[in-house]
């Protein structure tokens, strides 16, 4: 049996980003604080706390000594104040691409525009972009949701930078029927999503089972799972090799792996190393029982 990785998976540029600067003030002996977990990985938390890394739910839980982190999802503007107001340092590890959206939010809700934001609304990256247009923006989840949505003024769109492109668009072009006025439809699905799953579909094709690594409330390895499924049935989403059932290897030949953008370099080698070794001719009696 054969594993392929995908030609793009794991970490993405924020990231990778987030955890360094965690890394830092680790290293230079701060007492750390994330508001939340600074990204959707048990795993990597769990090794983020091994080194002192404490996630919190409320800028009141952090003290004056301590420094406060924004995780890779960002905040609204009135809980950075907050963060501010509390704690000694704060560190912005906000993902730079989620950081345009924030800004095109903010520019329009200047402009008296209203604002549609195409993603889940109760996503962390979500609520903190509504924060940046809180009376002037929407959140749907796909053109289903369009037509509850009133008359819209010189609307922008925008999406959640993990949300597959199709979904983007498709509700785009559905927004279109709510208003007189011209769409700005801007395109803000970050580059590392859109490059993982076109690797992923591309692979998933080719290989009898597909695994994605990833937490199952992370956005992006929930798309990356179902653009994988479009092409191979037997695709499942994991956390660990723990969750990885031998019975579904049987008579496999070739295995795909990808990864969504919070899962670590170093999880992703274990589960690789847990498959190559399975022999799937030997799970026959588990595959039949």
């Amino acid at each position: 049996m054969r594993v392929l990785l995908a030609d793009e998976y794991g970490f993405c540029f924020g990231v990778e980003r987030a955890v360094e600067m965690v890394e830092e003030s680790v290293s230079a002996g701060e007492t750390v604080r994330t508001l939340g977990p600074l990204i959707h990985n048990e795993q990597e938390m769990k090794r983020l706390g091994s080194h002192g890394v404490v996630t919190v739910s409320e800028p009141v839980q952090i003290g004056r000594s301590e420094t406060a982190v924004i995780r890779a999802h960002g905040v609204t503007p009135q809980v950075e104040q907050e963060l501010k107001e509390k704690a000694g340092k704060v560190v912005d590890a906000t993902c730079p691409f989620v950081t345009r959206v924030q800004r095109l939010a903010s520019r329009a809700a200047a402009q008296d525009r209203h604002v549609i934001i195409v993603g889940s609304a109760d996503h962390p990256e979500m609520i903190g972009v509504r924060g940046y247009a809180p009376d002037h923006s929407f959140i749907i989840k796909d053109e289903t949701e369009v037509a509850a949505l009133p008359r819209l003024k010189n609307p922008l769109v925008v999406s959640q930078t993990t949300i597959k492109a199709k979904t983007f668009f498709d509700t785009a072009e559905a927004i279109k029927t709510k208003t007189d006025d011209e769409v700005e439809i801007v395109n803000t699905i970050c580059s590392a999503t859109r490059d993982r799953q076109e690797a992923a579909r591309a692979l998933a094709g080719m290989v009898d089972a597909f695994y994605i690594i990833g937490a199952t409330h992370s956005s992006n390895s929930v798309k990356l799972h179902a653009v994988c499924k479009e092409q191979c049935q037997k695709s499942f989403l994991i956390e660990t090799e723990d969750d990885i059932d031998p019975a579904d290897l049987f008579g496999a030949q070739t295995v795909g792996v990808t990864a969504g953008a919070s899962t670590p370099e170093w999880l992703i080698k274990k589960v690789v190393k847990h498959l190559e070794s399975i022999d799937p001719n030997g799970t026959k009696d588990m595959a039949l029982a």
